[in-house]
């Protein structure tokens, strides 16, 4: 059994920069990335990065403005979000799968990103 635990989120004003941090426990070799759900709508990809963080993958809606890495020593994977707009405003999970996130085997328990404008 997997276990991430998310941190960083919080409310911020509209341009401003958050940095979300998920650790992982109990696995590695897989990769791992972000979802994001706003009220009333669908859980949707953010961004993945895989074991060997030679390769990553961004949801069109935020390329340009988030950047995933990962730290394999200490089985943590970040998100810098920049340029933040008030559409970004969800609860941000983290996930742990294959192949870039194409299935996801473990979530985190998502923090909340509030962007005001």
């Amino acid at each position: 059994q997997v276990q991430l635990v998310e941190s960083g989120g919080g409310l911020v004003q509209a341009g401003d920069s958050l940095r979300l941090s998920c650790a992982a426990s109990g696995g590695s070799g897989y990769a791992m990335g972000w979802f994001r759900q706003a009220p009333g709508k669908e859980r949707e990809f953010v961004a993945a990065i895989n074991w060997s963080g030679d390769n990553t993958n961004y949801a069109d809606s935020v390329k340009g403005r988030f950047t995933i890495a990962g730290d394999n020593a200490k089985n943590s994977v970040y998100l810098q979000m920049n340029s933040l707009k008030p559409e970004d405003t969800a609860v941000y999970y983290c996930a742990y799968g294959t192949a870039l996130l194409a299935r996801i085997l473990f979530w985190g328990q998502g923090t909340q990103v509030t962007v005001s404008s």
